[in-house]
């Protein structure tokens, strides 16, 4: 009886010990893929805002005109986001439609 406890209680500490495991390599995991699309939403929105532009990106003049381009396309963005989650708060979900039953 004590020996079948003691398999268990070991059988136990030995799934949680590989479950933290799996759980840490789950975050990195989790973590390099954020970054991924991090850097490839960065790549093509700095590419698609700057299409159009005739800025020399090999000189510091146009790096920073660029650069104040990009962020302020980016800030603009996030006003828009907010325009958007702001009036999404505010709609009437429940609805006033009757139903009949």
């Amino acid at each position: 009886m004590e020996l079948g406890f003691t398999i268990f209680i070991i059988a136990v500490v030995i799934i949680i010990i590989w479950l933290v495991i799996e759980m840490k390599r789950f975050r990195h995991k989790m973590f390099a893929i954020f970054l991924i699309v991090l850097i490839l939403f960065t790549y093509i929105s700095f590419t698609i805002v700057l299409k159009e532009q005739n800025i020399n990106l090999k000189t510091i003049p146009g790096i920073m005109e660029a650069s104040k381009l990009y962020f302020s396309w980016l800030g603009h963005l996030f006003v828009n986001l907010k325009t958007i989650t702001i009036n999404v708060i505010k709609l009437d979900w429940v609805g006033n439609s009757s139903s009949t039953r």
